[in-house]
């Protein structure tokens, strides 16, 4: 009798948790979507004339946003007149705001720019404790881009499993040069979701359902191009970089405002 009592108390509380954890989602995913915003390049004489080439989302002291450096083309890819900017407003509502690159780190694939005009609401980072395999998180952005629109997309995925981002070669005929420098430094941890993720997710915080605070950043990019490269056809395997490897950008231009 004392065994069903306790066990009806754990089942009711196991169940109000799962209730709350539930309704913390909405609120959270409301918030963080206030943050994230596109990445794109204008030319007023390009039909559309803004290409949105990736996600971003806002950190620090709200002026800056952390995105995927393959997504920011070089000074010498850029054409005449063309922009950097970034896409921000609500759903729908897309405004325009010039950026900047103030700092690149190529080996994580990572860029930091500055925006103009007023500060937005930046997202809080979380370097520690490290995330574990089955962890739940969500992660907010553009999948397909602008052709459905400006409206942020939330997806859910499962960490599963914490992966070197270079994978050993079994002959020397896979070994590119890009994978061979990767190889030569020591390959760090990437996270392996479960969740779908697509090209315009990149750059898209993957973030904690319950708080909202930031602990990697989607990039399937980078990944695929040392764990995937043999491949004929895409496995649909999402990534994303661990934030940690983010800090140093921001303590670059003294923004590292984490809680």
């Amino acid at each position: 009798m004392r065994q069903g009592i306790w066990l009806w108390v754990w089942l009711t509380l196991m169940f109000s948790v799962g209730e709350l954890e539930g309704a913390e989602r909405p609120e959270t995913i409301e918030r963080v979507k206030a943050s994230v915003l596109g990445v794109a390049t204008h030319l007023r004489t390009r039909v559309p004339p803004v290409e949105l080439r990736a996600t971003g989302f806002v950190v620090g002291d709200g002026r800056h946003v952390l995105t995927n450096a393959h997504a920011i083309p070089d000074g010498g890819n850029m054409k005449d007149f063309e922009r950097l900017q970034v896409i921000v407003g609500r759903a729908g509502q897309p405004g325009l705001r010039n950026a900047e690159l103030v700092a690149r780190d190529r080996e994580h694939d990572l860029a930091l720019l500055r925006i103009a005009g007023p500060p937005m609401q930046p997202l809080e980072l979380r370097a520690e404790p490290p995330i574990r395999e089955g962890e739940e998180y969500l992660f907010t952005g553009f999948p397909i881009g602008m052709v459905l629109g400006f409206y942020p997309v939330t997806h859910r995925a499962m960490v599963a499993s914490l992966v070197p981002i270079a994978m050993p070669a079994t002959q020397g005929a896979e070994l590119s040069a890009e994978r061979v420098r990767r190889l030569r430094r020591k390959p760090f941890t990437v996270i392996q979701l479960d969740g779908t993720a697509y090209p315009g997710n990149s750059g898209s915080p993957l973030y904690d359902p319950r708080d909202g605070r930031v602990v990697g950043i989607l990039n399937s990019v980078l990944v695929k191009r040392t764990r995937e490269n043999l491949l004929k056809n895409p496995s649909g395997i999402s990534y994303a970089i661990p934030i940690r490897h983010a800090l140093p950008l921001l303590r670059q231009v003294g923004v590292d405002k984490r809680q």
